[in-house]
């Protein structure tokens, strides 16, 4: 029988008491039948009267304190290994408004989904993408004017940070944060420190713009003296009296001057978004009239060896004209990212005469720079992991090399830094796809993710359809990875990046398999993007406002109707799926005890090989658990239990390969069954 978003609603308005209590009184981790564009319209006193019977007064009032630091459910731990079997919820902040509302939505799902992934909580820059961080300032666009209502205390976007990953701690989530290895091509600390990035010098003197005049390793040094005349000329922002030398204000390695007063030197108070951003814009405008700007961020081989590309360019709202780069030599997967720029974490060979790195040379002050600005966020904000972006890079065009040093990646260097100092089990979540050798980097991708210290990665299931010969295949890889590799990858469900109309083709079929599989696959971790459980299947495409991918940017050209936005984010209205989904959480919650963390006892497992596969074979799995570390709760005469998933949305008729049982739990194509005494 189907049912509708407004049926759901009815109900849960009529029943709120007794579905809130359920959680309250702690009988479930999470209150049922509450849909999440419900939950992020409580009102603050809702939220804080839920929480007081769930937490308790002295817990809660301890949360809601900026200055206090409530212990992570991962501090007990003494690495990162923790994150190879953690059911991880991926939120973009933008969808749901603030900060504030994650802990609305956090309400609507289970325990075992024990972590929560915070895409980027910068201050973006260009078309307000989240991942063109444009400062290490949180951004303001997450601040709830609510909650500073309510409680006057919590008057800026960082105090709410804090409190809301309190708040998440005492709930029994991990959080993670964003780590981007660029910031947008003009960002304050592209601005601030020079030398920590590449510069090139288009040929505006001889009226050449598209063409570079210098791309050698020091245009940074006269991009200084730019912005030293530029200050002279304009004053400091904050007024501070420029009596010291412009190599003084520069320094990277003696630290005469700190990050926050060179950048309020620059641009001024920090809080001050309109006259930083006045500020800045003028710093833009005359290092570009010279012809200056950093070299953008590239991805896959060959990385380096680029030209301006005269054809294609933008013009933004004040008439800046900007060109487009590309490679002169592209591969297959060879993407140049105008709008960012690249830490500059090498020196060039032969003064990049040829496009070349050296990578026994490393500029160690932007690696002290990023290991050091991370960490900061860390302790500051008490954050558990972290999800490095495009953790593929892999520059080197040797391949791994046999010994890794402490200057082999960046992301590698950060987790190694914030565990250093004070923070051990701070894991390390790799935005990688699993993809064949020299595609997305040079070498082979698996041995890059062991070198780096990835704890797990994210992999490329999302981009697969269910039952498709590539998932099979690329399933049964990813389990043989979780085996035999150092990094465990994810069973993913959806991401941000996937919630777009180019692939609505991969979720109008199995996303109750692949739900159920992720969750009760329970020695493999898992990824889920906020508000899949409410996702319309899109038979046909929907409107921009309804895909999570949309709102990483802001867009409001009319003239990109495919990527421009009006208004907050739509919700999906797929009530069938969210209480198909509700009534796995709900079974998942009497049975998690006797499950989590048992190891997966194959019945049916993922085939290698499916084009092998005679017709109608491979369309399920089939497993149990088994528990090697004797840890389970459950009483040693209790038998196990049995799943099965369909990757057609039905399983067969008869499984004589199967044992018996009663069964406990069945939804379209999925079952669960209490294995017979022996």
């Amino acid at each position: 029988m189907s049912s509708s978003i407004a049926n759901l609603q009815a109900d849960w308005y009529q029943h709120y008491r007794r579905y809130t209590e359920t959680y309250q009184s702690g009988q479930l981790s999470f209150i049922p039948n509450l849909l999440p564009q419900t939950a992020v319209q409580f009102s603050v006193y809702q939220t804080l009267e839920i929480l007081h019977k769930r937490l308790g007064n002295d817990s809660l009032r301890r949360a809601l304190n900026p200055a206090e630091t409530i212990e992570s459910p991962a501090s007990i731990y003494s690495d990162g290994s923790w994150l190879k079997r953690s059911n991880m919820v991926g939120v973009n902040v933008r969808t749901i408004g603030s900060f504030w509302n994650i802990i609305n939505y956090v309400l609507t799902i289970p325990a075992s989904h024990d972590s929560i992934h915070l895409l980027p909580i910068w201050e973006p820059g260009v078309v307000g993408s989240l991942y063109g961080m444009v400062s290490w300032q949180i951004n303001p666009e997450f601040f709830d004017v609510a909650l500073a209502s309510f409680i006057p205390a919590l008057n800026t976007v960082e105090k709410q940070l804090k409190v809301v990953i309190n708040l998440l701690h005492a709930m029994g989530r991990t959080v993670g944060m964003d780590v981007i290895p660029h910031t947008d091509r003009f960002s304050e600390m592209v601005l601030a420190c020079p030398s920590l990035f590449e510069w090139v010098q288009r040929d505006v003197k001889s009226g050449k713009p598209t063409e570079l005049a210098d791309h050698s390793s020091f245009v940074y040094k006269y991009v200084e003296d730019a912005i030293w005349q530029f200050l002279k000329f304009r004053g400091a922002a904050d007024g501070t009296p420029l009596t010291f030398a412009k190599d003084v204000f520069f320094s990277t390695e003696i630290a005469i001057l700190t990050d926050d007063q060179r950048l309020r030197i620059l641009f001024g108070n920090p809080h001050d978004y309109a006259g930083r951003l006045s500020r800045r814009v003028a710093l833009i405008r005359y290092l570009v009239e010279q012809g200056f700007e950093t070299l953008p961020m590239t991805m896959a081989p060959p990385y380096r060896g680029l030209h301006i590309d005269e054809t294609t360019f933008t013009v933004d709202d004040a008439g800046q004209i900007w060109y487009e780069y590309a490679f002169d030599k592209p591969e297959a997967m060879s993407r140049v990212f105008g709008p960012l720029a690249r830490y500059r974490f090498y020196e060039s060979k032969d003064n990049n005469q040829n496009w070349e790195l050296d990578f026994d040379r490393p500029n160690l002050p932007a690696w002290q720079y990023i290991c050091r600005k991370v960490h900061d966020c860390q302790r500051a904000y008490n954050f558990d992991f972290m999800r490095g972006d495009m953790a593929h890079v892999q520059m080197q065009p040797g391949g791994v090399p046999a010994v890794i040093g402490d200057y082999y990646d960046p992301l590698r260097a950060i987790k190694k830094y914030v565990q250093a100092n004070g923070a051990p089990y701070y894991a390390f979540f790799a935005e990688t796809f699993l993809a064949p050798p020299d595609t997305m980097g040079y070498g082979n991708e698996l041995d890059h993710l062991e070198a780096i210290e990835a704890d797990s990665t994210l992999g490329d299931l999302q981009a697969m359809v269910v039952g498709s010969d590539l998932f099979k295949h690329q399933l049964a890889a990813y389990y043989t990875y979780l085996k035999t590799r150092r990094f465990a990858p994810n069973f993913t469900v959806i991401t941000a990046d996937k919630d777009d109309p180019r692939f609505d083709e991969f979720y109008r079929t199995g996303n109750l398999f692949r739900y159920f599989t992720a969750l009760f696959l329970t020695d493999m971790p898992s990824y889920i993007g906020l508000g899949f459980e409410v996702r319309n299947l899109h038979e046909q495409r929907g409107a921009n406002e309804e895909y999570s991918k949309l709102y990483v940017f802001w867009i409001e050209d009319d003239r990109l109707p495919d990527k421009v936005t009006h208004g907050p984010f739509i919700w999906g209205q797929n009530a069938d799926q969210f209480d198909a989904i509700s009534r796995m959480r709900l079974f998942a919650e009497r049975i998690w005890p006797e499950i989590a963390g048992k190891e997966t006892k194959w019945l049916v497992a993922p085939h290698p090989q499916p084009l092998s596969l005679k017709k109608g074979e491979g369309s399920y799995l089939a497993w149990t658990h088994d528990d090697p570390t004797g840890e389970s709760t459950a009483p040693a005469d209790r038998p196990g239990y049995i799943f099965a998933a369909s990757m057609t949305g039905s399983l067969p008729k008869t499984m004589a390969e199967l044992p018996k049982g009663e069964v406990v739990f069945e939804e379209e194509g999925c079952r669960i069954w209490r294995m017979e005494q022996a």
